[in-house]
């Protein structure tokens, strides 16, 4: 008996360890010892315990009436009409609380559910049930021409990595329509026995694709993510008879979901919402077949040398993106890079001489266009002269783009009223980097191209302006870009400020179930900073931090920032979390850009993104969100 009684006290006792050891995560230290660290959920902020307070009439429960007035209050009210549903978001964040690590008392069960205050602060840092921006929903006016849309663009969609020797594939073009872009781009050049289609980025050691296998892929995963039109640029390398080909795969693979206009000429292009569910071609037949010659391919040692060249600045993803002023003025520096005779688009022809080269276009092929891609002949500036009688598409460099807007801002943005710009990476972007794609939004540019394949904060920008209008790849421009009177928007002049967004980080959390517990630190928990900041026009970009919080594995800093914007409409909200290493580059603990134009006010849980663009399964910060 006295035996069992040990035995059963013994168990108890390793029970109680084992529960105090669970938040308890022990580090090396000088090769022998061992430092222990415990870890504990940090308490409600006190912003927190005054909201509760005050909708809980100082009680220590907050029952449906509570927290549906805390709802309205803060604008959150999808989806909950009627006492019922109140009541059972307070069972949903009741069992949030309990399986997610509240901690606080069990509330006996009443007649009616009410929430404790450890309740209510897990449900405002659940990103499931109280996120910064809205659950998808498409809320933009969808019935305007394509060309009042920024439209989510992919540059040279088939390639799986670098632009000079890695392979061409489907699986790209698959992922980035998974991710809601709307805009492919295919280059379309003759196979070795010319009697074929092959997707490549011409003149290198890049690996063939057959185009057959683009389009079917294209058509299965159009619409996953949205239902609003694809658009497939074709850059075309091809001679006529292979043309005709490809007038036939198209309209094999796309069949009735093919969009194509009854006229040469569009006046105006159709709206999203008309063209929803369907697939549409952008391109201008070539002014001549470009054959290969013997020795124009790429050498494997010169691709080694051009990779070697850009990875210095393109392949480490801590690169600031630069503004735009930079951005001109490098453009500047380098007019050789900008020249007419230095691009690697070839759709800037005039249908004059496209005649004269090319003989006999198929005329099949030219009629299923209805984004027709040229430029007249000139000057760029000559270029962005509206044509009252038909639209079309011009595409511009980066830099070409950058240097011409220096005194040509405001033709730009005219251009784009009616007409589509696209905007592709100079090609010294070897290692598929990308630019600051508000060179091109600040224009109007409807087509900003980014390499979708890689990473860095240039597209992490982009992953996030298309988090707005329900993810639907289409973000309607804001009424300034439009108007005609009482002038057209200068893009270089200075605004004054229409709001303030004010931003409190209060606290961050989930880092140690999704890394391991030396992933950031041997020896001790992280040190986490955040930084915040703004991704805009050069008036409202800027970047701030926190106070690094030193051994914690869920850090509270409660630091609050101001941002004056002056162009609000189309500014970014950025947020990254790093690790303070004393000696080492800081390690990165996530990211997440969000549109300021969709923020929620109110106390809101964001979550955070991998460099990759891949949300974390737990990994989120607390954050509030003003505008004054």
């Amino acid at each position: 008996m006295g035996l069992g009684h040990s035995k059963a006290g013994a168990r108890e006792q390793q029970a109680q360890e084992k529960k105090a050891d669970m938040g308890t995560t022990y580090y090396k230290c000088c090769l022998v010892f061992k430092r222990r660290f415990r870890h504990r959920d940090a308490p409600p902020p006190d912003d927190v315990r005054a909201l509760f307070s005050h909708y809980a009439g100082g009680g220590p429960h907050m029952g449906a009436d509570g927290l549906r007035r805390y709802l309205e209050a803060t604008g959150h009210t999808e989806g909950l009409d009627g006492d019922a549903a109140v009541e059972r978001l307070i069972e949903q964040i009741r069992v949030l609380a309990r399986g997610g690590g509240g901690g606080g008392p069990r509330i006996p069960r009443l007649a009616r559910p009410v929430l404790a205050l450890d309740d209510f602060h897990r449900f405002l840092f659940s990103h499931e049930l109280n996120p910064a921006i809205p659950p998808p929903r498409v809320h933009h006016d969808m019935t305007r021409p394509l060309s009042h849309y920024f439209i989510y663009t992919g540059h040279n969609s088939y390639l799986t990595g670098n632009q000079l020797s890695s392979d061409c594939s489907d699986v790209p073009i698959i992922n980035a329509l998974k991710r809601g872009v709307r805009v492919i781009e295919l280059d379309m050049w003759p196979n070795s026995t010319k009697d074929d289609i092959n997707i490549l980025h011409g003149r290198t050691l890049t690996t063939p694709v057959s185009l057959i296998k683009c389009l079917r892929s294209i058509k299965e995963y159009a619409f996953v993510a949205s239902p609003y039109p694809v658009i497939i640029t074709l850059e075309d390398h091809l001679p006529s008879e292979l043309q005709d080909k490809v007038a036939k795969m198209v309209l094999e693979v796309f069949g009735s979901i093919l969009y194509y206009p009854k006229t040469d000429h569009l006046k105006e292009f159709p709206s999203p919402e008309e063209l929803k569910g369907h697939v549409l071609l952008s391109t201008k037949p070539p002014k001549e077949y470009l054959e290969s010659k013997p020795g124009g391919a790429m050498k494997e040692d010169d691709a080694e040398q051009h990779l070697g060249k850009g990875a210095a600045d393109d392949t480490t993803w801590g690169n600031e993106v630069p503004d735009l002023e930079t951005e001109i003025q490098s453009a500047k520096k380098h007019d050789d890079d900008v020249s007419e005779h230095h691009r690697d688009d070839h759709d800037d022809d005039d249908d004059e001489e496209e005649q004269k080269m090319q003989p006999y276009v198929a005329p099949q092929y030219k009629h299923l266009i209805t984004i027709r891609a040229g430029k007249p002949k000139g000057s760029l500036s000559e270029a962005l002269k509206s044509d009252p009688d038909k639209v079309r598409r011009l595409s511009l460099s980066e830099q070409q783009l950058a240097k011409v807007a220096e005194n040509h801002g405001t033709e730009i943005v005219r251009f784009t009223q009616r007409n589509m710009l696209r905007i592709y990476p100079k090609g010294t972007r070897v290692t598929s980097s990308n630019y600051n794609p508000f060179l091109g939004w600040v224009h109007g540019a409807q087509m900003v191209a980014f390499n979708m394949q890689g990473y860095g904060r240039a597209l992490w920008l982009m992953h996030g302006f298309y988090k707005a209008n329900g993810g639907c790849g289409y973000v309607k421009k804001p009424d300034f870009l439009m108007q005609t009177e009482p002038d057209v928007f200068n893009p270089r002049k200075h605004h004054d400020v229409k709001k303030t967004l004010k931003v409190k980080v209060y606290m961050g959390e989930g880092w140690q179930k999704d890394f391991k517990q030396t992933h950031f630190d041997l020896y001790s928990p992280p040190d986490f900073y955040t930084r915040v900041g703004i991704a805009g026009v050069p008036a409202d970009s800027v970047m701030k931090k926190t106070k690094p919080i030193e051994d914690n594995w869920a850090p509270v800093w409660e630091d609050e920032f101001s941002f004056p914007l002056t162009v609000p409409e189309i500014a970014l909200l950025r947020v990254e979390v790093h690790e303070y290493d004393m000696s080492e580059k800081d390690d990165f603990g996530g990211q997440t850009v969000l549109p300021v134009s969709e923020l929620r006010p109110g106390i809101r849980a964001v979550a955070l993104f991998d460099r990759r663009g891949n949300k974390y399964d737990n990994v989120k910060l607390l954050m509030r969100f003003e505008f004054v």
